[in-house]
């Protein structure tokens, strides 16, 4: 299970970048990509006991949630 989050993170990690990268004025489905990505990747730094990767994890689910707010409005926002 651990390996599939790991994987599953990954995909929506890459997928994300390349979906902001690309200009595509979707952003805010590259930023929900994105969350999935630094969500399942803090489970996993939880789950290892690795301190560094999940403050990282934690400080780009937060960046992401400002992202959606910002782009979208799906967490508020305009």
């Amino acid at each position: 299970m651990l390996e599939a989050t790991k994987w599953i993170g990954t995909a929506a990690g890459i997928i994300g970048a390349a979906v902001i990268a690309l200009n595509l004025n979707i952003n805010q489905y590259g930023y929900a990509l994105f969350l999935v990505s630094s969500a399942l990747w803090a489970v996993v730094a939880v789950i290892q006991r690795e301190a560094s990767l999940c403050l990282l994890q934690l400080t780009f689910t937060t960046i992401n949630v400002v992202g959606l707010w910002r782009y979208s409005g799906v967490v508020g926002g305009g």
